[in-house]
């Protein structure tokens, strides 16, 4: 048996998933291990003393992190719209039995209808995936937003960082699944294109995810602390000389 169009479906579509899968490892074990040397994890690392300027900062200042939340919350919100969409109208074409295009000589590949329902199917897991992740993000940031406003001055720093923390790295998994529908999309023009997009996407993801810059050292939690315990105690021996110069 020589070696037909068809085979190549078997050789660079489960070589294209196998690069985005090691990269991904590759970088789920630098965001663990080393996580300063990720964007994901020089961000998180900003946002633990963000959250922390917050809620040891004026009252004030609640405003503004609010609408912070309030606009990733936004942006969750519409791309878990968009996938649960994309969804429906990948099910909408699956039930078109007219899909002459894909099925068609024009796809150098196997265009046998087995394999374009795979196809269909794992695209389908991929939105769903995208979605739920997009979902779970926002529930995080509706949760942290609840801390943040509560008016107890007893919440812990760590409930509200955990949840921010939290809500951005369901946000990049989400994304994650989108990069890898957006490859197996190309899938339906052949398995050449698709190996091709899983070269360039490692490469770009590559790119978008290393980081260089050095940790910030942030030092508001130990001078901006003492400062304002410094003010206070001023404040407060301003008011008593006051009565007793009165008297």
């Amino acid at each position: 048996m020589g070696f037909e169009k068809k085979d190549l479906d078997v050789v660079l579509v489960p070589g294209g998933l196998l690069i985005m899968l090691v990269y991904h490892l590759q970088l789920l074990y630098r965001y663990l291990h080393k996580p300063h040397t990720t964007c994901m994890g020089f961000e998180n690392f900003n946002k633990r003393f963000w959250v922390q300027a917050i809620m040891q900062g004026e009252k004030g200042n609640i405003g503004t992190c609010l609408g912070v939340i309030s606009s990733n919350r936004s942006a969750a919100t519409f791309l878990a719209s968009v996938s649960l969409i994309l969804c429906s109208l990948i099910g909408a074409w699956i039930s078109n039995n007219n899909n002459f295009f894909f099925e068609s000589n024009l796809v150098y590949g196997d265009t046998r209808t087995s394999t374009l329902s795979i196809k269909y199917v794992v695209l389908l897991i991929c939105f769903l995936l995208a979605f739920s992740c997009f979902i779970q993000s926002t529930q995080h940031f509706v949760h942290a937003n609840d801390l943040i406003s509560m008016p107890s001055p007893s919440i812990p720093l760590k409930n509200v960082e955990v949840a921010i923390i939290r809500g951005s790295d369901f946000w990049s998994v989400g994304l994650r699944a989108l990069y890898f529908a957006l490859n197996l999309l190309l899938w339906f023009f052949g398995p050449i294109p698709m190996f091709v997009c899983s070269i360039f996407m490692v490469l770009f993801l590559y790119y978008l995810d290393s980081n260089t810059m050095p940790l910030i050292e942030h030092d508001f939690d130990g001078r901006q602390v003492v400062r304002k315990v410094e003010q206070s105690v001023s404040e407060m021996a301003m008011a008593i000389r006051m009565p007793s110069h009165q008297n």
